[in-house]
Parts: C-alpha cells; sequence; structure tokens
C-alpha cells in the first residue's frame, strides 16, 4: 500500500486543516475534536461519537465503560489482530474464541450462542478485511441472551449490512484510525460510537483520565485522547471516505473477474452487504509458495494473519479445549492479502492477477 497519492490529492485541504491547529495553538480536546466527533457520528447513524488514542483503545474503554471484568466472558473471533483479545484480558476478563464463517470469515453465530455459559456477559463480532458480521443475526442471540454487543469495526469504515453502517448495530461501535484503514490518520487514533447517551458521557470521562471536572476524579480512567490535529486530518478524509470505498470495489470486483479459475478462492459478499474491501485476500493451499511467486515478480503481499490469536504464546492459555476452530485453522495457513488502496490502478490490478493465474498454470503443469 501507498499513502503517498492519498495526500498528493488532498495536500491543500489537508495542509490548509492542520495550519488551522496550529494557528488556533489547542492541541488537546478542541473545536476540531468536538466537530469531527459530531460529522462522524452522522456518518455512522448514531447519536454519539467519543474520540479515543486507538482502536484498541475504543475496545478496552467500550468494555470498561459496560463494567465488563474479573470473572466475565466475552466471546469473539481468534481469526484477528491481537487487540480484539487485548481489550478483553485488559479488563481482567477472559475471551472464548468461537469459529468463523468460511466465506465472510467474519463470526459463526450459531457457533457463538453454543459458547454462551453464565459468565458471558458480552460479545465482539468483528467486521474483518472490511466485510460486516451477520449483525442482524448477532443482535437477536445477544437480544435472547441479554448480552451487550461490542462491534469491532476497526477494519470496516463505511461498511454497511441492509443499509445500515457498521457500528451502529452495537451497544457500541469500535473504529480504528491507523493509518493505513479505510479513513486513515497520520498517526494513532480510534472512535467508539452509541446511541445511549449515558454510555456517551462515561466514555469520555473514561478517557480523560475519569475527570468530571478540572482536577476531579471520580472513577478511574486513562489518558486515551484524539488529537486536535488528527481530528482536522480526519474531518478532511471523511469527506472522501465514500468515493475512496467505491474505487475499492470497483477494484475488487475487477480482481474477482480476472481470478476467476485462477486457483485460488476470491473474496464473497454476502447478501445485503456492502463490502469496504480494507483487504482483498484470496485463500490458497499453496499461499507460500504463491507468496515467494509474487515477490519474485515484484509483488509484495501480506498475511492477515498467520496465527490465530489463540496460539499465541501470550493467549494460548485461553484455547479453547473442545471448541472446533478448524476453519480458523485453515485460514491462517491460506489467506493472503493482495494490494488493494484507492490510487491502484487497473493495470497494476490486471498484472497482479495474470501473475497469480501464470502461478496457477505453472502448479498445474
Amino acid at each position: 500500500m501507498d499513502l503517498r497519492p492519498e495526500y498528493e490529492e488532498m495536500s491543500g485541504r489537508i495542509d490548509a486543516a492542520i495550519r488551522k491547529v496550529i494557528e488556533r495553538g489547542r492541541f488537546i480536546m478542541g473545536e476540531e475534536l468536538r466537530r469531527f466527533e459530531e460529522e462522524f457520528a452522522r456518518y455512522i447513524g448514531v447519536g454519539h461519537a467519543v474520540g479515543v488514542n486507538s482502536g484498541s483503545d475504543a475496545l478496552f474503554l467500550a468494555l470498561r465503560a459496560l463494567g465488563v471484568g474479573r470473572g466475565d466472558e466475552v466471546i469473539t473471533a481468534s481469526h484477528s489482530f491481537i487487540s480484539t483479545a487485548d481489550a478483553i484480558t485488559r479488563n481482567g476478563a477472559t475471551p472464548v474464541f468461537v469459529d468463523i464463517d468460511p466465506s465472510t470469515y467474519c463470526l459463526n453465530v450459531s457457533r457463538a450462542e453454543s459458547a454462551i455459559t453464565l459468565k458471558t456477559k458480552a460479545i465482539i463480532p468483528i467486521h474483518l478485511y472490511g466485510h460486516p458480521a451477520d449483525m442482524p443475526a448477532v443482535m437477536a442471540l445477544a437480544r435472547k441472551h441479554k448480552l451487550h454487543v461490542i462491534e469491532d469495526a476497526c477494519q470496516a469504515q463505511g461498511a454497511e449490512y441492509g443499509g445500515k453502517k457498521a457500528g451502529s448495530f452495537g451497544r457500541m461501535g469500535c473504529f480504528s484510525f491507523y493509518p493505513t484503514k479505510n479513513l486513515g490518520a497520520y498517526g494513532d487514533g480510534g472512535m467508539i460510537t452509541t446511541d445511549n447517551s449515558i454510555l456517551a458521557g462515561k466514555l469520555r470521562r473514561l478517557r480523560n483520565y475519569g475527570e468530571t471536572q478540572k482536577y476531579f476524579y471520580d472513577q478511574e480512567g486513562i489518558n486515551s485522547r484524539l488529537d486536535e490535529l488528527q481530528a482536522a486530518i480526519l474531518r478532511v478524509k471523511l469527506r472522501s471516505l465514500d468515493s475512496r470505498n467505491e474505487r475499492r470495489r470497483r477494484l475488487a470486483a475487477l480482481y474477482d473477474s480476472l481470478l476467476e479459475d485462477a486457483g485460488v478462492v476470491t473474496p464473497r459478499v454476502a447478501d445485503g452487504v456492502k463490502h469496504a474491501y480494507y483487504l482483498y485476500v484470496v485463500r490458497s493451499r499453496r499461499r507460500d509458495s504463491l507468496r515467494r511467486y509474487l515477490l519474485e515478480n515484484g509483488i509484495d503481499t501480506l498475511i492477515h494473519y498467520p496465527v490465530p490469536i489463540h496460539r499465541q504464546k501470550t493467549y494460548r492459555r485461553f484455547a479453547p479445549k473442545t471448541e472446533d476452530l478448524a476453519v480458523t485453522e485453515e485460514c491462517a495457513k491460506s489467506v493472503l492479502s493482495l494490494p488493494l488502496y484507492p490510487e491502484l490502478d487497473p493495470a497494476s490490478v490486471t498484472f497482479i492477477a495474470e501473475t497469480v493465474r501464470r502461478f496457477g498454470r505453472k502448479a498445474k503443469s
């Protein structure tokens, strides 16, 4: 991924926004953050948005605001970035890993139901690679068992399920503005969305040491504030998010057509879903050989993610003893992320796809 073309396209507006913050001389908890929170909440379709330091802190603070802690269990997927599980364990709770859907790579809802116990307090569905989890089914399950739902939408800015934005279904939605994300800052940043005004107020206190008024603290919080410079940059970028996501979808559709019968499994999009295509992920039984071949031909790729969370050294103690994570294990061995960003030209996509096809032909011969 090359981040420079995006800046070149927006440089005038971004430079002006940065200059405005510097000239104003307020860099923390100011006008840019307030306005970005309002604009992002409106974009997602919720009443409130609370800017924080990162997507990881967004998940951590969302659980903290709900009182999830020691003795509680939180159901989520193991095929994801580590921050989802980290947020659970940092709050003292136990992550319960269940398998994923082989088509969408998102939480398998029927498996989630079988994992519910008397200790279960919340579910964190992960909108992986930009494809939303089956939120109608997740919400129905949560209502049935009286569980909180926190959406991990860190990879899904602008994704939709049934016309609703990811991050607008659960009690809270958590977003990351890491630079490579569809809506990326020039540093770390995150956001929590909610329709609950009480939770929003609590989150605003928790992100600022638990402060209720200057130098008065009624609860333990942390320092996790989205700064003014990042908020100003993200305000500029938010205006182009939908058009840039549309470019991603067009490039993904081109990949789909060119990779048909190429010996790889291309992404599947569920009915009613608008995929954000944070990543374009294929599967191949010869993944490692394919990756080497692409690199030999000047094409860099990444693996999201080569080791499931439950197999990481830090989290092995949470590995399920009876739950079958066969799809998770298979994906870890076969997924490969091909280059995809809005400025990638169709000729490059064609070259990449043809190189994948050439590998497939060589593998057959």
